[in-house]
């Protein structure tokens, strides 16, 4: 039998509407062999909770530009817990400042990836601390 690929979710949280580095990280995790979900822009922590729940997924990667990750990322973390599935591992990526770093790990983001993070490290990071359930 053969082994299922691990589930990312890659998700878009708040009024942010830049999708395209999202787009690319979702076809670089379909590359790379995961099974990729992408929800699109302006979704609510509550409507990626849920979806992460339904589908299933092992990674939810959260995309935000618009300075809201303080708020939507540990909300996301948070929700997941209430629904029992704080199994799924939440890593966070965009426009983020270094010194919010800390509070979004102490939140349980377990990585932040910013501009100039390249892809190939993105996918090792995964590959290196996501075990499928």
């Amino acid at each position: 039998m053969a082994e299922r690929k691990l589930r990312i979710m890659v998700a878009k949280p708040g009024l942010d509407g830049h999708d395209r580095g999202a787009r690319v990280l979702a076809r670089c995790f379909r590359d790379a062999g995961f099974e990729v979900i992408y929800t699109g822009c302006h979704q609510t922590p509550e409507q990626i909770a849920a979806s992460a729940v339904q589908e299933d997924v092992d990674v939810v990667g959260l995309s935000c530009l618009s300075g809201a990750h303080r708020y939507l990322f540990p909300r996301v973390v948070e929700l997941l817990k209430e629904s029992e599935a704080d199994d799924i591992t939440v890593i966070g990526g965009g426009v983020i400042p270094e010194h919010d770093f800390q509070m979004l790990y102490d939140a349980g983001i377990k990585a932040v990836f910013t501009p100039g993070a390249t892809l190939d490290s993105i996918v090792q990071w995964i590959h290196d601390n996501v075990k499928i359930q």
